[in-house]
């Protein structure tokens, strides 16, 4: 006879535990544990049975083991194939996560339209009807084009009967939007509770290993900007994928937190138009393209995301502050790392800045997070305070110290051969103190040890009215 209890679990972390609490002990959050009932089926008794094994398994030596790459399926969506590493790993499955609106079902109705042209595809919907997915699939479509044959549509919740559905399919890539309406007969929870969640990801795991069929799932994102249910749901899946950007902007930015098949914080452009979601070949141009050229308080800084490397604009602003205490005010940076930039051009460069509100944006709705930015995000903080303009020509790269001095970044050539791309002539960098591969030719390297004289190498030389600053 099955026994039946009570447990809570934290919807943060995944903790269990046998009583309520209000504040969960692992990951200190308050109010995130649900009660859920188990029911516990007695086990079989077998003398060979061994919990969590489904057959009797043999070790083999590691050299035995064959290393061929897994082959990939095509996304004829390149910017979604660049997150993804090269392309869809058949019997994987992929977490896309993002806020509300931001165009999580467009994309995947756009992947799953351009795959069903050469494949099999079953996309489940939890939310929208198919009379729903239908319009908006000819919204999607281009002049002239049809409706691919081999993409089926099904609403469904019951994870049981999507199970049916892809057993008389046979799809080659299954989409489910979204995992928190799925629920299992079998738990007494209710859909998106902690518990469901859970089960029906690992059953959609299961599916995913052992028919090679590939998986999308889609997943809701709480307030706190993280997806919704435990955190061992982004342990289960594969490869972890946020659709990022602000829903009053155009660009969406498609980053890779999780990615067991690739490289990690990849990213793809995008563009939200009236068809859908565009792909932005060279997002670097479109981020500079409204840039207003010789404007106080703009720098260009290189960043890496994952492989490819980005030119953004950074913007900075400086007010006297009107209510004694001055304010910080980031938009695509860190806040942390904007005080410290503002202590240290202070103290080692010279700049008040201690009566200044400073206010910096990240131009396009990018996120910088790298330190690389750090000698862009000055320069244009103490280009707004002196109301004189950065070199419209020039780039800079580098990490800042608490000592004001330069730190050189990583995948420096790169960086710099972007920027010659781009049109850009100057370049101002950290001296570099070990060999290393030579700078790219036909832009003009500037090698500085501190950020006053980085800052000097910015301007020109009727705006250098910078006061001494300390030697490093």
């Amino acid at each position: 006879m099955a026994k039946s209890y009570s447990r809570y679990v934290c919807g943060q972390c995944g903790r269990v535990s046998a009583s309520y609490m209000g504040k969960c002990p692992q990951c200190s959050s308050f109010n995130s544990m649900v009660e859920e009932i188990v029911h516990e089926e007695p086990a079989a008794k077998s003398p060979n049975a061994s919990r969590g094994l489904t057959g009797r398994t043999t070790p083999r030596k590691i050299a035995e083991i064959a290393t061929d790459a897994e082959p990939r399926m095509a996304v004829p969506i390149s910017e979604f194939s660049r997150v993804l590493g090269g392309g869809i790993v058949p019997g994987s499955i992929v977490l896309v996560g993002g806020d509300p609106g931001i165009g999580k079902s467009t994309l995947m109705l756009q992947m799953a339209m351009a795959m069903a042209k050469t494949q099999r595809v079953l996309y489940v919907s939890g939310e929208e009807s198919e009379r729903q997915i239908k319009m908006r699939a000819d919204r999607l479509l281009s002049d002239g084009a049809h409706l691919p044959e081999n993409l089926y549509l099904v609403t469904e919740t019951n994870l049981s009967t999507i199970l049916e559905h892809n057993r008389e399919v046979r799809p080659v890539l299954l989409i489910v939007d979204s995992i928190q309406t799925v629920y299992l007969q079998e738990l007494d929870s209710s859909a998106g509770s902690v518990s469901q969640v859970r089960e029906c990801s690992s059953q959609l795991r299961e599916l995913a290993k052992s028919s090679g069929v590939s998986v999308f799932v889609i997943g809701h994102v709480t307030k706190e900007g993280v997806i919704a249910g435990p955190r061992v749901l982004e342990h289960i899946v594969d490869t972890v994928l946020y659709l990022e950007g602000d829903r009053f902007q155009a660009y969406r930015l498609l980053r890779s937190v999780k990615n067991r098949f690739g490289a990690t914080a990849e990213v793809g452009v995008f563009e939200m138009r009236e068809r859908g979601l565009v792909e932005v070949t060279n997002p670097s141009e479109a981020f500079l393209a409204e840039r207003m050229i010789n404007a106080p308080g703009s720098a260009i800084a290189v960043t890496m995301e994952g492989t490819r490397p980005l030119l953004v604009e950074v913007q900075g602003l400086t007010s006297p502050a009107q209510f004694g205490n001055a304010r910080r005010t980031p938009n695509g940076v860190d806040y942390n790392r904007l005080l410290m930039l503002a202590a240290v051009l202070t103290r080692r460069a010279g700049i008040k800045l201690g009566e200044q509100d400073i206010f910096v944006n990240v131009v396009g709705g990018m996120k910088v997070d790298e330190p690389a930015a750090d000698l862009a995000i000055a320069a244009a903080i103490t280009s707004s305070m002196k109301d004189v303009s950065v070199r419209a020509d020039a780039v800079l790269i580098g990490e800042i110290g608490l000592a004001g001095e330069l730190r050189l970044p990583g995948q420096m050539p790169v960086r710099l051969r972007e920027a010659q791309k781009l049109g850009f002539k100057v370049a101002i960098v950290p001296r570099r103190l070990r060999k290393a591969e030579p700078w790219p030719e036909n832009i003009q390297i500037v090698e500085v040890r501190s950020v006053y004289h980085a800052l000097e190498a910015a301007f020109t030389a009727e705006q250098r009215d910078l006061p001494k600053g300390r030697e490093v």
